[in-house]
């Protein structure tokens, strides 16, 4: 799944990925066994992270609405104990936030060492939705994405692995999902009027998406555009790469000092 990867200082083209593309999987059906195989190692290798508590993983999520970020966290990390792993969702900043840098908040939410930590869209919206609304000039976009490379090389250099991936769907599946929204009574909860706005700005924001891509994707915090129009091949790449990366860690089990473990054994049984 390496061609799901930005490469660094690679100018990031979204037309030369194709939203339908399930790789060498035909269906959800063919590429089952190696989702639950997948799903039982992450669970495996998360435990081996929190056990070992000196390194930390971040996921981020990124992509216009309705491209799957709940549903890649609910179907993904489904399995993994969540004393170990955290999501966030930056909403926007409220007063206090504002008072201080953009990456302030996002400083504070990043995971501890041990822990996986899952950003619900990220530090990316302050380069992405400020840009399609002009809420922020040229020169302070690039000034913020140069920042957004320091500060995650600064973490990467502190024990944290990340992993970013955009979820990446046509204009004609966004439409298709934002209309079944509509139809089914049981998901008028997940409809905003907002969203229909946003989807006029759709070429705006695949420029701003590329531009991201092609500034911060780098060996350390590489960024992935994930085929998001088939849920299943979604969150198949998702995990191939999260468990790749897991087992790249190669976390380890706590050394425990010597013990007599039959004495121990039966002072619990004699207790």
């Amino acid at each position: 799944m390496k061609h799901h990867r930005v490469k660094p200082d690679q100018a990031a083209k979204l037309h030369d990925h194709d939203a339908n593309d399930t790789g060498d999987y035909e269906n959800k059906e063919a590429a089952a066994d190696r989702t639950e195989h997948l799903k039982q190692k992450l669970e495996s290798l998360q435990e081996l992270l929190y056990s070992e508590g000196k390194r930390s993983v971040l996921v981020v999520l990124q992509g216009i609405d309705t491209a799957g970020k709940d549903g890649t966290i609910r179907h993904v990390m489904g399995g993994v104990n969540p004393q170990g792993c955290r999501v966030t969702s930056f909403k926007s900043p409220t007063s206090l936030e504002k008072a201080h840098d953009f990456l302030w908040r996002v400083h504070a939410a990043c995971p501890p060492r041990g822990h996986i930590g899952i950003f619900n869209r990220s530090h990316y919206e302050d380069v992405l939705i400020t840009r399609v609304h002009n809420w922020i000039s040229y020169e302070e976009a690039q000034l913020r994405l140069q920042q957004i490379r320091d500060f995650e090389k600064m973490l990467t250099n502190n024990g944290t692995r990340i992993l970013k991936f955009l979820l990446h769907i046509s204009e004609d599946e966004q439409k298709r999902r934002l209309l079944e929204r509509i139809d089914d009574a049981d998901k008028h909860w997940k409809f905003s009027p907002t969203d229909l706005k946003e989807r006029g700005y759709w070429d705006v924001y695949q420029k701003a998406f590329e531009d991201a891509l092609s500034a911060t994707s780098t060996e350390d915090a590489p960024w992935f555009v994930v085929p998001a129009n088939h849920k299943w091949y979604r969150n198949l790449v998702v995990l191939e790469n999260l468990v790749h990366a897991l087992k790249d860690m190669d976390p380890q089990l706590p050394k425990i000092q010597d013990m007599d473990w039959k004495k121990l054994r039966h002072d619990v049984e004699e207790a």
